[in-house]
Order: C-alpha cells, then structure tokens, then sequence
C-alpha cells in the first residue's frame, strides 16, 4: 500500500505544479485575457488570447501542417510486383548469341545463331552457368557470355497505392541535378546560399506541400515549417479528381509530362501515383487523350535510326501497354532513374509500377497526357 500511495502523491505533486493559463500583462494593444494554453483555434474564443505558441499553431494548421504531421493516406504495393520471370543484362554491339552452351563454352562461331545489333542492348535470360570461372547466360535465342553481356540492377521503386485522395501536393525528391547527391532544405524560398537549414533530403524521399512560392521565376515548395526546396528538386503530383475535358468517365490513366509523374484515378478518386520518364525530342511522347488499345506481359521492342545513333534492341519489355500509335505504356528494367524525360516516345515505368498499373488497367482505358507547362509540341 505504500508504494502506492506514494505514486498516487507523486502524480498529485505533478499536476499542482503544472501552471494554469498566463495573464498577458495589460498595456498598449495587449490584450487582458489570459493566453491560450498552446493548441489549435478557430478563432471565436473569447476567454483566452490565442497568441504565441497558440497562434503559430493554428497558422500552421491553417497551411495543414500538425504537430506530429499527418500522413499521406497511401501504402505501398506489395512488393511482388517487382519480381519476374526474366532476368536482364546489357549487351556489347555484336553480342554474338550461341545456339548451346557447349557452343559458348568452346567459342563455336559456326554455331552462332544470332548477333545483337550495334546501339543501346539488352537482352533476357532465365538460366546462368559458371564454367571455369566464366559465365554464361541462357538468352531468348541461345546462349551468350559474360565477354560481352554484364547483367544489371533493376530498381525496387514502385509509387504509391492511396485509400482516398490526398488533401494536396506531394512529391518525390530527385537529386539528379544536385550537389552533393542530396537537397538540403533552405530557410526561405529563392536561391541564395546563406540560409540552408543543414537538413538533406534523401533521393525519392516523400515529402508533402504546404505552401507555394515563386522566387526568380520558379516555384518553390515549403515541405515543412521552415523548410523549402525549389520545384527542380521534386516530382510533383497535384491531385485531381475532375475527368480530363470533354469526358464524362470514371476511371483514367494521367500522364503530366512536366513533372513526369502517372495518377491513376478510379470512381474519381486517385488509386495510384508514381513517376515516370516520357521522350523527348524528336521522338516526344505527345499530349492528347487515347485509349489502350493492346496489352502483351512482355515484348521486344527495337527501333531508332544509327544516322543519330539511337538504335535500341530490348528483349522481354515486360507489362507493355499500347495507346498511341506505337508508344505503350511499360516496364523499363534498363531505367535505374526516373522523373525525368529520356526515352523514345514510350512512358517508362519502374516494373512494380509497370506491373501494377498492367493489373489495373482495361483494355479502353483512356490515358490523359498533358503538359502544364506547354513546352511539348502538339503530334502533327
């Protein structure tokens, strides 16, 4: 019992000292009543004054900022999305491909059965044998070695799935462009260099939008109090449920070409976010309303002109969606980076976000590309 009682008197001795709501002293514009205890209001209390740390409170709920923040209602998809039955390597120009793997092992160039063609390679494989310290891999029409393919890294990204549609911006941090590999933060919004916070940003780093700012011509974004980066650093998704013009439907793919982010939206809500590389010029991929038109699990794609060294061969493009002519909607396993444009006029996913957004998607789905900034050309 008495150790009891002594908790019991201890939390007492607690509470007694806890001070009850400041009195501002009275004097010039200052107000009588006693200062809110520190907490959010709306601004029709009359027996406190909602000032000092009251007041920063309610200014930064007002921007939706809460102490601690609150998250974005997203998960991320399961993570067997990114797993397939290939596996993938690049390949020299003039790979020669063996019909066995007796034919590799022994160098039998009467038995090659194929050679890649010059330009940007890479093949598929299913199978890897080691023999004398060499290897070998099992292609899609024979074997090649490792002289002449290595095999590569595929990236784990895969956006994000949502239960309803944000409240506002958001966005992944790029560190492509900047020094060291990371955003620092800055104080207050424009480019001056005496006022970083010392806080850095990871690259695909989540971050929200609380506010806009626009400083020399660009835009810059407060992530947090006191915080802001410039919008060269982020990939920004604007989350918006209205069904792109002239259409009345329920469900679209969008494609925003400036901030090179996707949005999947269903019964007008967003479902899916995730970020994207879309081409550039000559080979742009154009703004317009389509529809998917065909879908294949995986096919090779090759094409490009060696007059201006462009020419491509990939083997097993997995989780190919087809909307516009010749440009689909895929799996891009030779992309480590994405959130900028770079490809030949297709929309490059990651494969978990290829691999979702396949399972999603209908044949007829209508797919919105456009671009806010109106940079990229109309198709003529």
């Amino acid at each position: 019992m008495r150790k009891h009682t002594l908790i019991f008197l201890f939390i007492i001795s607690l509470v007694s000292a806890i001070p009850g709501p400041a009195r501002a002293a009275p004097g010039d514009g200052e107000p009588s009543a006693p200062l809110c205890p520190p907490s959010i209001y709306t601004g029709w209390e009359t027996e406190c004054s909602p000032l000092g740390p009251t007041q920063y409170l309610t200014e930064m709920a007002q921007r939706g900022i809460l102490f601690p923040p609150s998250p974005l209602p997203a998960f991320s998809p399961d993570p067997s999305l990114t797993q397939i039955e290939y596996q993938y390597a690049s390949a020299e120009d003039r790979t020669p491909i063996y019909a066995t793997l007796d034919d590799a092992i022994n160098n039998n160039t009467n038995n090659i059965v194929q050679r890649i063609p010059p330009g940007f390679n890479f093949i598929s494989y299913t199978d890897m044998w080691i023999a004398d310290g060499r290897k070998y891999y099992r292609a899609q029409k024979g074997w090649a070695t490792s002289d002449h393919v290595s095999p590569g890294v595929v990236s784990q990204f895969q956006g994000l799935e949502f239960t309803r549609t944000p409240k506002r911006a958001f966005g992944w941090v790029l560190n492509y462009f900047s020094n060291p590999d990371k955003t620092k933060t800055k104080r207050t919004p424009g480019f001056q260099e005496d006022d970083y916070t010392g806080h850095y940003l990871e690259h695909l780093e989540l971050v929200q939008i609380y506010d806009t700012r626009t400083s020399e011509g660009w835009d810059w974004y407060m992530i947090a109090p006191g915080e802001w980066i410039s919008q060269i650093a982020i990939a920004k998704v604007t989350p918006n449920t209205t069904p792109p013009e002239g259409t009345n439907i329920d469900r679209w793919i969008e494609l925003n070409l400036y901030e090179q982010t996707l949005m999947v939206y269903e019964d007008r809500e967003l479902v899916f976010a995730t970020l994207i590389a879309t081409g550039t010029s000559p080979t742009w991929t154009y703004p317009g309303l389509f529809q998917i038109y065909e879908k294949l699990d995986a096919t090779g794609m090759r094409g490009g002109t060696r007059a201006e060294n462009s020419t491509y061969y990939l083997e097993n493009v997995p989780w190919t969606m087809y909307f516009d002519d010749r440009r689909a909607l895929h799996g891009a396993y030779w992309r480590p980076y994405l959130g900028f444009a770079q490809s030949h006029g297709c929309v490059n996913l990651s494969l978990g976000g290829a691999h979702w957004l396949y399972e999603w998607a209908d044949v007829g789905d209508w797919v919105y590309v456009w671009d806010p900034s109106g940079e990229t050309p109309e198709e003529e």
